[in-house]
């Protein structure tokens, strides 16, 4: 049987979501609440930058297999599949994640469900909220029990979200009927098709996988950066001791790159989300070592600003400043979060005069903080710097010529945050050279 799909919440999840589902054949319809958003898309534009998503939206509409509406009744009539994508960001002044929009959806969705059909939660959620709403839509419907909920966490790593939707490492499925499961099944049959695992299991478990997934890629982040700390106190060197632990089977070297640590609108949210959530189980002196891996995220970027401070002499005031990146990670416009633009922030706080560029995403770091200054290169905003921070590890900036970089600034001085130079080739070119960790 060939499903019909709709996606609803057209975020950076959402978006590819349904862009890569019409890709594979499905008739899809995404929807939206922000009729601006929704004619964006409609148009071929995408809200966001993810290499290779744009040229596959407009396939999907050119083929006619992909469409957009704000109507949760047309997406009722037409879906046979449900996929929810909205977001759950932190709560305000709270570790806890906000899952109204979550709510929102299943009560505007569930009256409309006149038929048997599967609604599928991608969102990263508290454990427990999956049994909650399949409640409620269960009590919502028409046609009660006929409409039933999957939980299907997604694994998108910005950057690379159309690789990770159509190839995925591991599909999770939480499900309470084998018809869930055999309908889930035949959606993503190409993937099982070329060998991707898929784990069945119940609701809270398929729940906990993504924020336990966060919770240690966070943790192996803030290990190494720990080791950063400890290597400055002893003068050793925190990528030489990465390099050597990368080649312990037990380790592995992924993730495991010391530098300005994790930003984004996943990592720090999810991990605080957990906690808190264990807190209401009863559970929180289990995740207490999270606490810990926050901190010493956070601890990072104030070492950072401290490191660029020593290289002006101890004071910002009069001081240029060019940092190199806002988004929170390469290949990416996203600046929720971004380690780069905390640290541009707070030098300009302390009396810097900070310059910042990124090759994408200059236009939300703009409307962001409109108090900094922005330049429209790497070398226009180097121009007349006494110190050059290097926060975000475009491949732009990695590929920078010492010589041609050193030609435009007032102080050859560069701090690596991301441990991404080769500190030799920038120390010879009469660079002094700093990096987190590192002597």
């Amino acid at each position: 049987m060939s499903y019909r799909l709709t996606v609803i919440g057209t975020g950076y999840l959402g978006t590819t979501h349904a862009a890569c589902m019409a890709a594979l054949g499905f008739e899809v319809l995404g929807l939206d609440v922000d009729p601006v958003k929704i004619e964006q898309l409609r148009a071929g534009e995408l809200p966001i930058y993810e290499p290779g998503l744009q040229d596959m939206l407009r396939r999907g509409l050119a083929s006619g297999r992909l469409r957009f509406t704000t109507s949760y009744e047309e997406i009722a009539e037409f879906g046979d599949v449900h996929f929810v994508c909205v977001g759950t960001p932190q709560k305000k002044g709270e570790y806890a994640a906000d899952v109204s929009y979550l709510d929102a959806v299943v009560e505007s969705l569930a009256p409309l469900l006149t038929r048997e059909c599967i609604v599928v939660g991608k969102s990263t959620v508290p454990v427990g909220t999956a049994q909650r709403l399949a409640d409620k839509l269960t009590r919502l419907s028409p046609v009660g029990s006929l409409v039933e909920l999957t939980w299907n966490p997604e694994f998108l790593r910005e950057g690379f979200a159309v690789k990770d939707t159509l190839h995925p490492d591991r599909i999770v499925l939480g499900v309470v009927s084998e018809k869930a499961e055999k309908v889930m099944r035949e959606v993503y049959e190409p993937m099982l098709r070329e060998g991707t695992p898929m784990v069945i299991t119940d609701y809270p478990t398929a729940e906990l996988v993504k924020v336990a997934a966060n919770a240690f890629l966070a943790t192996k982040i803030s290990f190494i950066n720990a080791m950063a700390e400890v290597c400055e106190a002893a003068h050793a060197d925190v990528k030489d001791l990465s390099l050597a632990l990368s080649f312990d089977e037990r380790i592995g070297g992924r993730f495991l790159n010391p530098g300005l640590g994790f930003g984004g609108g996943c990592l720090p949210k999810d991990i605080r989300a957990f906690m808190a959530r264990a807190g209401e189980l009863g559970a929180d002196q289990a995740l207490t070592f999270l606490r810990e891996v926050d901190a010493i995220n956070i601890r990072r970027r104030n070492r950072m600003v401290d490191l660029a401070r020593e290289l002006t002499g101890g004071s910002f005031h009069g001081c240029a400043v060019t940092v190199l990146g806002a988004a929170f990670k390469p290949n990416s416009d996203d600046i929720r979060d971004s380690p780069a633009l905390d640290v541009a922030v707070k030098i300009s706080e302390q009396g810097g005069k900070v310059i910042v560029y990124d090759p994408v995403a200059l236009d939300n770091a703009r409307k962001a903080h409109p108090a900094l200054n922005f330049g429209e290169s790497a070398l226009a905003a180097s121009e007349g710097a006494n110190v050059v921070l290097l926060l975000t590890e475009w491949q732009e900036f990695i590929d920078l010529d010492p010589e041609t970089l050193g030609s435009v600034v007032a102080s050859r001085r560069i701090v690596d945050g991301r441990n991404a130079l080769d500190a030799e080739t920038w120390r010879a070119a009469g660079w002094h050279y700093r990096a987190l960790g590192r002597p």
